[in-house]
């Protein structure tokens, strides 16, 4: 017997085929065969169309069902992953009525910023655990003030992943989970926050159902069967936003658990039972996938957005082969690289920097003495460093991890990167090969309520190395206490 999981990312979509007794991997699948486009039509716009989701996840699971010869009648689960923070509207015969504003579209910054001074910082703090910002709830206020006709057809809103539970099943219905990423949820009350739906106008018919993380949440209508080649009947037993899912991917539940990526951007998600933020403006704090009344969990989502891009330039401008003689030079140049600093802030606003707009910043190049192994390892170190100063900001807010597990991402097959967080840390990083797709089939599971063996099939499957912290960690400590003093100018000079 199989469960099938999907990562619905901005790129591509991804389907994992996983055995359901040994939570194995047996395959996964990515549609389309060339990157997803993306429509702006303005600058920092950024949509996608719904149903292209659903075609691609239809082509993606008949290629899986063909490729290994499965009866769609083995198929005893879905999960699905969802790329956080996206707009979905329907009209009343479920059909949509826009493209989707997905999660890197900025358009309703301006919106979510005015609602966090109106309605008071300390309030939204407390009940939302974040200011609107630019989340689902500040879109949908934008397609309400910008098109009224559109807006006068909703007849619900959906994040990414609802509509595809949707399309599968025919019923709409979302999670606690998944309206925390969205800010429709009070905390405090521990129920939709009917005052920001006031505030924005927003009528309260609009919000889906809910249903519980690990649950059957819908089954495979007649329709989905068709469309996907799924059979009728199969359930819906699991969905979550892509960081709340990678984190889950990777065993990680419980108060002091960390997850890392070192994808484009670096995200550190960590675990607390605390609903206390005292970071709301830099820090994001959502419902994790296993939140309850009785066992509050909370993710606390850090973004870098300097990260593996930084790296990727290098490689793109520099003559060097792969990332892996990138990582042999930088391997030849002592910590703290003789001096040469890269603050690798060049994608864009920093959340976490209060979204200063920095710039990549390369300092202290020594024309005669300095090469180009010396700026693969101020890289490295710069985005390590990136992540200690996010994670300090996380300390802030009560973080203290007793356990880091990441994925094995470019970034964290480096040595150098892995080691110098895992020293200043003081704190072994824990890593896995696995994906948000394959995290999502095993969740299946997880509606039986037997998280010791989900852990243990991640162990058993996944596990691949561990990086421990450096004995002597004074010459780290030294080259980030110098990379942390030029970033302090360049804040103050931004």
């Amino acid at each position: 017997m199989y469960s099938i999981g999907y990562d619905i990312g901005s790129s591509s979509i991804k389907a994992a085929l996983v055995a359901t007794a040994s939570g194995k991997s047996l395959d996964v699948v990515s549609e389309p065969k060339v990157e997803m486009g993306m429509i702006a039509l303005e600058n920092g716009w950024a949509e996608q169309h719904p149903d292209d989701w659903w075609q691609h996840i239809c082509n993606a699971t008949k290629a899986l069902l063909q490729k290994h010869n499965v009866n769609p009648m083995d198929i005893t689960g879905i999960g699905i992953s969802y790329q956080m923070h996206g707009l979905v509207v329907i009209d009343e015969n479920s059909v949509p009525l826009r493209n989707s504003i997905i999660w890197c579209d900025s358009r309703a910054v301006k919106i979510g910023q005015e609602a966090f001074d109106e309605l008071g910082n300390d309030k939204c703090a407390s009940q939302l655990l974040n200011s609107p910002a630019n989340f689902t709830a500040s879109k949908l206020k934008w397609v309400k003030d910008n098109e009224p006709e559109v807006y006068q057809k909703v007849y619900k809103f959906m994040l990414p992943g609802d509509y595809i539970a949707y399309k599968f099943s025919g019923e709409i219905c979302s999670t606690i989970s998944g309206l925390s990423e969205g800010i429709f949820w009070d905390f405090k009350n521990n129920d939709i926050a009917d005052w920001l739906l006031e505030h924005y106008g927003i009528d309260k018919k609009m919000v889906p159902d809910l249903a519980d993380t690990f649950s059957i949440q819908g089954k495979v209508s007649e329709k989905g069967a068709a469309a996907s080649g799924l059979a009728k009947g199969t359930p819906i037993l699991y969905r979550a936003g892509d960081q709340p899912n990678n984190a889950l991917s990777l065993n990680v539940f419980n108060p002091g658990e960390v997850a890392a990526t070192g994808g484009t951007s670096g995200v550190v998600y960590a675990i607390t039972e605390n609903l206390s933020v005292k970071e709301s403006s830099r820090v994001n704090n959502f419902a994790h996938v296993n939140y309850t009344l009785s066992n509050p969990r909370i993710g606390k989502l850090l973004c870098i957005n300097g990260s593996g891009i930084q790296y990727r330039w290098l490689m793109n401008n520099m003559d060097v082969s792969d990332y892996s003689e990138m990582n042999e030079l930088a391997a030849s140049v002592p910590i703290g690289s003789d001096g040469v600093l890269i603050h690798p802030f060049g994608n864009g606003a920093e959340r976490m920097l209060d979204n200063k707009t920095l710039g990549t910043q390369m300092s202290n190049i020594n024309l005669n003495n300095h090469s180009k192994a010396h700026l693969c390892r101020a890289a490295l170190e710069g985005i390590a460093f990136s992540f200690i100063y996010g994670m300090e900001i996380m300390e802030s807010d009560g973080i203290r991890p007793t356990v880091i597990r990441a994925g094995n991402d470019n970034l964290f097959r480096s040595d150098i990167f892995s080691k110098t967080i895992a020293t200043l840390i003081g704190q072994e990083i824990e890593i896995y090969d696995t994906t948000g797709a394959i995290g999502a089939a095993r969740a299946c599971e997880l509606y039986k309520g037997d998280f010791k063996t989900f852990g243990k099939n991640i162990m058993e499957n996944d596990y691949l190395m561990k990086f421990q912290p450096s004995n002597d960690r004074s010459e780290y400590e030294s080259a980030y206490n110098t990379w942390k003093q030029q970033l302090k100018l360049l804040i103050n000079n931004s």
